[in-house]
């Protein structure tokens, strides 16, 4: 994985050429065994502590970590004329921690640690793209309980001003002709954010919350869309999480358009004005026994008259759940809640470098999901395909062409205990870093298998 990271990282500028290529050797142990700990990913004492001397220091910021990996996301988004930006807020759980300095509470005023706002981008097919911004804070203990006080507070005083600078951060960096769609979940339902000043190729696909007040008869939002008529239905894929198992959902879709009035307990109410929106209801209308019917209440700019452009803003927000995986990816994959380090500012330096690992993760997973036939050489090197033919097969002789990469990237999930049964489906990013054991996950298997293969035919070479 070596010419993967280095390409990835070109435009890395430490201000010093052996960190960048410290940050290019970092990236690659860690995306070899990416659930394994630090020591155990670098391999031996110095490598282990120059990795924690990168993150210690004062010559760089972490955003100059994530710079070269936001510049690389950037070039893959130019290959597109449509690109989804999805946001999302998650927290970095160090409660168990305590040693460490620099965090504040979260959700819950025993639990301490960092909040992470994330813009994750990927394709409309839902391929991985990568991060284009990253906000990480740390709540301080004398704003404890002043939610209960959000709306005598302006937007930029709230945490919900991330959402609106992600945004404008996002149409900084993108070009003009390229087209954004800006996703987010309830969360984002601000009436601020719809109300923001965007260019005419930037666009919101918001999952609604609030009951808010609109140009129609029946007054509120909620009971307004439901007054229309139904313009078709939509079958979608429904993603497992811990609380379901994946599975097929049959939607019907409303439309229509409403003009939403500026919320009566804004502070700036007398100075804002109504914002006209698509707004498109997906009931589920016959779930399975025992499970909740999805009931999705999307706001968007963009069209959405017919059935069609519906039923499109749904499939794209389908994709909506790829942050959370993302996150996921950081947490339980990369272990970021489990390093412990001194400070909040060493922790946001190992975040910025896992963030590239995760992104990696992900999109090895999806891409061969979506380029399947694609051959496996472009992602892997040669002794890793070659060792994981051998391995998987049990012939020491491997194929002379390399195998595609679904067949590389289900050979690696094998590694990590995926059966690849019929009712299987396609081997999801868990199961690149899973394994039957402990100690060995999928690419860490890989990571050993290559590595003993690469040191066999070198003395065979020798030999010859």
């Amino acid at each position: 994985m070596e010419k993967w990271a280095a390409s990835e990282l070109k435009q890395a500028d430490l201000g010093d050429a052996r960190r960048n290529k410290r940050l290019v050797r970092i990236v690659e142990d860690l995306a070899a065994q990416p659930s394994s700990s630090v020591p155990q990913a670098c391999g031996n004492i110095a490598a282990t502590s120059a990795a924690y001397d990168f993150w210690n220091s004062p010559y760089f910021q972490p955003q100059d970590i994530r710079s070269p990996h936001i510049a690389s996301t950037i070039e893959r988004i130019k290959e597109n004329d449509i690109i989804l930006a999805i946001q999302d807020t998650t927290s970095i759980d160090l409660t168990d921690h305590p040693a460490t300095s620099g965090v504040g509470y979260l959700d819950h005023r025993k639990l301490s640690g960092l909040k992470v706002h994330s813009t994750f981008t990927t394709t409309t097919h839902g391929v991985p793209l990568g991060i284009i911004n990253q906000q990480v804070w740390a709540r301080e203990q004398e704003n404890l309980g002043i939610a209960k006080k959000r709306r005598q507070r302006e937007t930029e005083e709230k945490e919900s001003q991330r959402w609106l600078d992600s945004l404008n951060t996002t149409q900084q960096l993108i070009p003009e002709e390229i087209t954004v769609v800006t996703m987010g979940d309830s969360e984002a339902d601000i009436f601020d954010l719809f109300s923001l000043e965007r260019r005419e190729n930037s666009h919101l696909l918001i999952r609604g919350t609030h009951n808010r007040k609109v140009d129609h008869n029946a007054k509120y939002l909620h009971q307004a869309i439901r007054q229309t008529e139904p313009c078709g239905t939509l079958t979608v894929e429904v993603k497992r999480n811990p609380e379901r198992d994946a599975r097929t959902a049959k939607l019907t879709l409303f439309q229509a358009t409403f003009e939403i009035q500026v919320p009566l307990h804004h502070i700036r109410r007398l100075q804002l004005k109504p914002v006209k929106l698509q707004v498109i209801l997906a009931l589920e209308e016959n779930p399975p026994d025992g499970i909740k019917p999805i009931s999705w209440l999307l706001l968007t700019t963009l069209k959405a008259n017919s059935f069609e452009e519906a039923a499109r803003c749904v499939r794209w927000y389908t994709y909506r759940w790829l942050i959370e995986r993302y996150h996921y990816t950081l947490k339980s994959g990369c272990g970021i809640e489990k390093l412990q380090l001194e400070t909040a500012r060493r922790i946001d330096m190992a975040l910025a470098t896992y963030s590239i690992v995760a992104w990696r993760l992900l999109w090895l997973t999806y891409e061969a999901r979506f380029n399947p036939d694609m051959p496996c050489d472009s992602v892997l090197e040669i002794d890793e395909w070659q060792s994981l033919c051998a391995t998987i097969n049990k012939n020491p002789i491997p194929p002379k062409k390399p195998p595609s990469l679904r067949e590389a990237v289900r050979m690696i999930a094998i590694l990590g205990g995926f059966l690849g049964r019929k009712g299987d489906g396609e081997p999801g990013v868990k199961t690149i870093w899973r394994s039957r054991s402990v100690s060995k996950r999928g690419l860490q298997r890989l990571h050993d298998i290559a590595a003993t293969w690469k040191l066999l035919y070198q003395n065979c070479q020798i030999c010859i």
